[in-house]
């Protein structure tokens, strides 16, 4: 039987969501913005009400909520603001890799601990010359009796500079290719460790992202996640998790432009009536409604999938990329819709269209989607 009903326990979940958004982060959206301060005052109010951290199992004193649950927090968070909610949704990339394979120790030491105090993790894949192409990472890890030594660069690292920890990959066998990469955590402390300046990037300026250098760390290998060869496994393996809380992000930022272009076309007059009354502007949003439930339905049903242990490899690219392509799109009609005013920063929309964009880049840029959608139907 399919079912669209959400549980009251889920309903209840996006309530408190959608609150927390509302009376925590939209306020104080403008403002991280405007200076590009770290949110972290906002960040630990979500993780002492519990919307952080949600995917950590129960035994190691998590929720242990599905991809869907999560998926229903996200929307609300990115309706908020999408550089606040990368911030939190970070967390969840970075303890993906450590949920699908790290050992009982492993997830008591690094998961369990974060449920005890607030803290921060990154997940660190993407290098200056190693984006979409993972298989070109050039960070290396050579075993040397108990410790691996970690040489490499990373960049584009979500909450790099506030983080306890970090999940890195790197080669281990370089002449193996993707067979050769394997997945460690890191500590943050780690001698060797070196983080770069926060970048000042075009939105989402509340995140706080930065280049990782590692120079001869030592990494025990207690700390090293499966088998040496199973990196890049576990890595693409945790995007089949993580993207539908992207693409669900895609559809909060989306959903908050509608919002604010049906306000502002309920308001602004032309030729003696409301815009909203023309049929150009009133189909724009009509496009913005349909294309945004599309999306949420996408997300819901990659969601569904992964949760009932379905792997949801196609489903969870073609939400990330239909979510991702329609928010940009959303957002710059909505700007339209605000014409002059909506280009000046005063007004949310150059805010939402400039934060729009990323979602379009970060964990698999679209024409990446693409590759893993034809992959996926024609293999």
């Amino acid at each position: 039987m399919v079912d669209f009903k959400l549980s009251q326990e889920q309903e209840q979940l996006r309530d408190l969501a959608r609150d927390f958004a509302r009376k925590e982060i939209r306020p104080v959206a403008a403002h991280h913005d405007h200076t590009g301060e770290f949110p972290e005052a906002v960040l630990r109010k979500a993780w002492e009400v519990g919307l952080m951290n949600v995917h950590v199992p129960e035994q190691f004193n998590g929720l242990g909520l599905g991809t869907f649950e999560g998926c229903l927090i996200a929307e609300e968070n990115a309706w908020g603001c999408t550089g606040i909610s990368t911030a939190m949704e970070a967390n969840n990339l970075a303890q993906a890799p450590v949920i699908i394979a790290g050992s009982a120790a492993q997830k008591k030491k690094y998961l369990g601990r974060m449920m005890e105090e607030f803290s921060l993790a990154a997940y660190g894949v993407t290098e200056p010359n190693a984006g979409s192409d993972v298989a070109a990472l050039r960070t290396t890890a050579v075993r040397k009796g108990d410790v691996y030594v970690l040489n490499g660069e990373k960049m584009w690292i979500t909450n790099a500079g506030k983080s306890d920890w970090f999940f890195v990959l790197a080669k281990t066998d370089p002449e193996a290719g993707h067979r050769g990469m394997t997945g460690f955590i890191v500590d943050a402390d780690s001698p060797g460790v070196k983080v770069g300046r926060k970048e000042w990037n075009m939105g989402q300026r509340a995140s706080d992202t930065r280049g990782i250098l590692f120079e001869d760390v030592e990494v025990p290998v207690a700390n090293r996640l499966g088998e040496e060869g199973m990196g890049f496994k576990i890595a693409m393996g945790a995007f089949d998790h993580t993207r539908p809380l992207v693409a669900a992000g895609a559809v909060g930022l989306a959903r908050a432009a509608m919002e604010h272009a049906i306000e502002y076309a309920k308001e602004r007059k032309t030729m003696g009536r409301p815009i909203a009354a023309h049929q150009t502007i009133s189909f724009m949003i009509a496009d913005m409604a349909k294309d945004i439930s599309a999306a949420r339905l996408l997300v819901w049903h990659a969601a569904w999938k992964i949760d009932q242990g379905i792997r949801n490899t196609l489903e969870a690219a073609i939400a990330k990329c239909f979510g991702a392509d329609m928010a940009h799109r959303v957002a710059s009609d909505a700007l339209q819709v605000f014409g002059g005013n909506g280009f000046n920063t005063e007004y949310p929309m150059e805010k939402l269209l400039r934060d729009s964009k990323i979602f379009q880049i970060y964990e698999g840029t679209s024409q990446i989607q693409r590759l893993i959608i034809a992959r996926e139907i024609l293999k």
